[in-house]
């Protein structure tokens, strides 16, 4: 989808609409009407409104991708860089607005959007951890391997702890966090 001045106005609707009155309640036309455009040019631009969730889940996906790089960036070690992630991503999808707002108030409607129809999603947060762990073996002179499949269980193992919290680990502050990173995905490194 191209990223045009009237496509992030429609998204940026989209996001306020779903925020304010969540998915079930929004249509196509509360988007158009916020966007202050066509319900034919949201069709157009984004699709219907599956895509529409798509497309503004994505973005924030991305906007995510941004802050966790600047929140591990001066970190030495792949390590450090690949807890401190780990501590990000579960902080900043619980706490975010549209995402964790969601997952708490229409957890039945967001489920599909994280299972089901995360292809393009999954794919991307997998192809974004691929890329970090490609970079840091170079960058610190370790063996080169496909970190594909890594990346794939740690990305799974995150949306896992999202999608159902109950857990018998402790995940509610940093520092346990932290100490699962350490104890369990660290150890995935080295597979």
């Amino acid at each position: 989808m191209p990223a045009d001045a009237l496509t992030e106005q429609i998204l940026d609707a989209a996001r306020e609409q779903f925020m304010t009155f969540g998915l079930r309640r929004s249509t196509v036309d509360d988007v158009a009407k916020r966007a202050k455009v066509s319900r034919v040019t949201v069709y157009r631009r984004v699709g219907n409104k599956d895509a529409l969730v798509s497309a503004c889940l994505l973005r924030e996906y991305r906007r995510f991708v941004a802050d966790v790089d600047s929140a591990v960036a001066a970190l030495p070690a792949m390590e450090d860089r690949l807890v401190e992630g780990f501590v990000a991503v579960l902080r900043h999808i619980r706490e975010h607005p549209l995402i964790g707002g969601l997952m708490r108030l229409e957890p039945e409607t967001m489920l599909p959007f994280l299972t089901l129809e995360s292809g393009p999603a999954f794919l991307a947060m997998r192809g974004y951890l691929t890329d970090r762990l490609r970079r840091a073996q170079r960058d610190e002179g370790r063996p080169e391997s496909d970190p594909t499949p890594v990346a794939e269980l740690m990305v799974r193992i995150t949306v896992s702890f999202l999608l159902n919290p109950v857990s018998c680990f402790e995940l509610d502050d940093d520092d346990r966090v932290r100490d699962f990173a350490r104890r369990y995905l660290l150890p995935l490194l080295d597979s």
